[in-house]
């Protein structure tokens, strides 16, 4: 039981990691229509900006300093790039943001090398919180899951019961209408994009000491931010929260539990072949759980499209 609440635990802290990605990405895909293939780039630009801003100043200041650069980062991206594309259509948007992704992968690269880098949580965080018979949290990942936790509701608060979620709900569906009133709509376009890259930075910021830090990390989880949008519903930010929890647990409980097919399979009555290694289905009646946990999230998502198209929650247009 101890080893079920342990793993519990940690799916509920990736997906809430999932989260703040996915979170930024439905807020600019709802708004803006586009579909930012750069968005897990500025995720790892969160994380090598803290690394940096803490060898000089420590990791708080870093955690308070890097999301707000990025956040400036995204709003110059969506200010000087995207608002130039995107009069010639969502194609050219979809190929501006997919060579910005490996411009800044390079860019990482070359400042930082290609290695990991030695970004560590820090030593006031560095303690076990939770101790149980099957394992331990530290208390590092429940800091993790307070921020998290703090996103969601920041968010949701905002989008649902303030003015300014008011007007930018309104600025998608009713634009002329929204700039008629006196609202400059291209600059909360370019202050969603910068707030939908901050909250990518702030999750890299926050990830990078735990997943470690180093140039692929964005590669990593770039694809499985896709699936928790499209799985939540496009536009549904309780959609991609619903969608991370539940392919952060997804993924852990596969990771964690060493079931394999050919348990299934004689479950199911099928009889085992004498010699394994020599039965054409070898390689069936050897796989495991944690070796089809990575393909999980992805036929999750392939379901739910070909099930409920719209995502779990998703309506079109932005919804809380």
């Amino acid at each position: 039981m101890d080893v079920f609440i342990i793993n519990l635990i940690d799916g509920l802290i990736y997906g809430l990691l999932l989260f703040m990605l996915s979170s930024g990405l439905t807020l600019i895909f709802s708004m803006m229509g586009v579909l930012n293939l750069a968005h897990s780039a500025f995720y790892m630009l969160g994380a090598y900006a803290a690394y940096q801003i803490s060898t000089y100043l420590g990791f708080w200041v870093g955690l308070l300093v890097a999301p707000p650069i990025v956040a400036i980062l995204g709003a110059g991206v969506e200010r000087y790039g995207l608002r130039k594309v995107h009069q010639y259509g969502h194609v050219p948007e979809l190929i501006f943001t997919f060579g910005l992704f490996f411009v800044i992968e390079e860019l990482v690269q070359y400042i930082w090398g290609r290695s990991m880098v030695d970004y560590s949580i820090p030593s006031s965080l560095d303690f076990v919180a939770i101790e149980l018979a099957g394992g331990s949290i530290q208390a590092y990942k429940v800091f993790m899951l307070l921020i998290s936790v703090g996103i969601f509701l920041v968010l949701y608060y905002v989008l649902a019961r303030t003015r300014v979620g008011m007007i930018i709900q309104a600025s998608l569906s009713y634009p002329k209408t929204v700039e008629a009133l006196g609202h400059n709509v291209p600059l909360v376009f370019m202050g969603v994009f910068g707030v939908g890259t901050g909250l990518a930075g702030l999750a890299g910021v926050i990830a990078g000491p735990s997943l470690t830090t180093f140039p692929g990390m964005a590669f990593i989880l770039g694809s499985i931010v896709f699936v928790c949008v499209v799985v939540g519903g496009l536009g549904s930010l309780v959609g991609a929260f619903v969608a991370s929890l539940l392919i952060g647990w997804l993924q852990t409980f596969a990771a964690a539990y060493n079931i394999g097919a050919g348990d299934i399979l004689l479950w199911l009555g099928f009889e085992k072949p004498l010699d394994i290694y020599t039965d054409p289905w070898r390689d069936l009646w050897t796989l495991t759980m944690p070796q089809i946990g990575p393909i999980l999230p992805y036929l999750l998502l392939i379901l739910v499209l070909v099930f409920r198209p719209n995502g779990l929650f998703g309506r079109g247009g932005v919804n809380v």
